[in-house]
């Protein structure tokens, strides 16, 4: 018997790569397990940026109807029983322990990454607990993402940028295409931003989904300080503001309502369970405010359309005193697109070397080689590790400062183990 951090490690060593896309494996495996329907209702998630915070909003706004849901989200930030939850609640280490050894015995000789074990047994576990709806965030991509063995009876694809190119293709249409491999014929496909590239919407009509594209289908507006309005024809529901801050919240709270909406026929849902979703829905690393004077922010963005949206979060946002960031790296981000969205509401960056953390992860050397094109007045030295940069930046900070980290999941989760939540 193995413990979880036991088969962890094991998963970890067994296979060449640590990313192999492809569902041919996956699949196979699952079929021997018996192929069980992980719920009646499946709502998968993809997209660049938003899936995790989409994923808490599907799964508070269900919730509050009085459904049962299972959340499947990666990676995870402090423990890997964050990854997959039922009510709420993180599946315990005997329901993962138990799951990776029915998928040991069954793959034989077939070789799964970390990734897929981690996908098999959340819907192993989701299969046996009699859940109402499973909500499940795609990994990387979508057409050969480990999730995809699963025919979903909605798809949203949040929003499509430039991330992972080795992997998804050099260009947004590239991306989107692969994006857009979870929509199922006959069923809904979200497509939740009204910017995103053609061959997003083209693949959807192409295959015979039923597309839902935000600004044409649906849409929603802020109102006075504190409401928004979504509308869908003849579906208007006036609502709280998330307590996720950034202004891209609520593209995200908008897509996973029009997703609802689409499957409406299945559950009994009014608008007082969507604003009581609305409201509770929490994601840990999403503008996540950990302490005050100085006020001190963790956020997952790790990519250029992410950086954006945060550098619009801290300009609607001023602080009296100055912003301070705790940024690192993995080698294959866009460091100089990350920077330059950020630059005009930065003051002082406070880099921490990744490569302890991930074998992709850039060290002191390299960071500091892409964050080269900063005056030198406004970067403190790489530190070894984050712990170390954070530190740094509290030492230095004013109390009406503000320290934003972010840059990484590795960054928010040292982070939130240096300085966690009160």
């Amino acid at each position: 018997m193995r413990s979880l951090d036991a088969w962890l490690d094991y998963q970890q060593r067994i296979h060449p790569h640590a990313i192999a896309l492809g569902l041919e494996r996956v699949r196979e495996v699952w079929r021997r397990l018996g192929a069980p329907a992980p719920a009646p209702t499946v709502i998968t998630v993809g997209g660049t940026n938003g899936k995790g915070s989409t994923v808490a909003f599907l799964e508070a706004i269900a919730a509050a109807a009085g459904l049962r849901v299972g959340a499947y989200t990666s990676p995870h930030l402090l423990r890997y029983n964050e990854r997959a939850r039922i009510a709420g609640r993180d599946l315990p280490d005997a329901g993962w322990i138990d799951a990776f050894e029915r998928i040991e015995a069954a793959r034989g000789d077939i070789a799964l990454t970390y990734f897929e074990f981690g996908t098999l047994a959340a819907l192993w576990q989701f299969a046996r607990a009699a859940i109402d709806l499973a909500v499940l965030e795609v990994g990387l991509g979508g057409r050969l993402d480990a999730v995809n063995i699963i025919d979903a009876d909605a798809a949203i694809v949040t929003t499509v940028d430039l991330d992972h190119e080795e992997w998804l293709g050099r260009d947004r249409d590239s991306i989107g295409r692969e994006k857009a491999g979870i929509f199922r014929a006959r069923r809904p496909a979200v497509v939740g931003d009204a910017a995103a590239p053609a061959a997003v919407p083209e693949h959807a009509r192409a295959i015979g989904a039923q597309l839902v594209l935000a600004g044409r289908d649906y849409d929603w507006q802020v109102l006075e300080p504190g409401r928004w309005r979504w509308r869908s024809g003849d579906t208007v529901l006036d609502l709280p503001m998330p307590a996720l801050a950034a202004p891209v919240q609520l593209a995200n709270a908008a897509a996973a309502i029009a997703a609802l909406h689409a499957l409406r026929a299945r559950w009994r849902w009014d608008a007082v369970s969507v604003a009581s979703g609305i409201a509770a829905a929490r994601a840990s690393a999403r503008l996540q405010c950990l302490a005050h004077a100085p006020d001190l922010y963790v956020d997952v963005a790790h990519n250029p359309q992410a950086a954006h949206a945060l550098a619009q979060w801290l300009a609607a946002n001023p602080t009296p005193g100055r912003t301070l960031a705790v940024y690192g790296a993995l080698g294959d981000k866009d460091v100089a697109g990350v920077v330059a969205a950020l630059a005009a509401q930065v003051d002082r960056w406070y880099p921490a070397a990744l490569d302890a953390l991930s074998p992709r992860g850039l060290d002191a050397a390299a960071l500091a080689q892409r964050l080269a094109a900063l005056p030198r007045e406004r970067v403190a030295a790489v530190s070894a590790d984050v712990a170390g940069a954070l530190a740094l930046a509290r030492a230095q900070a004013g109390a009406q400062d503000r320290i934003i980290a972010f840059g990484s999941f590795f960054v928010a989760a040292a982070v939130l183990a240096a300085a966690p939540p009160a």
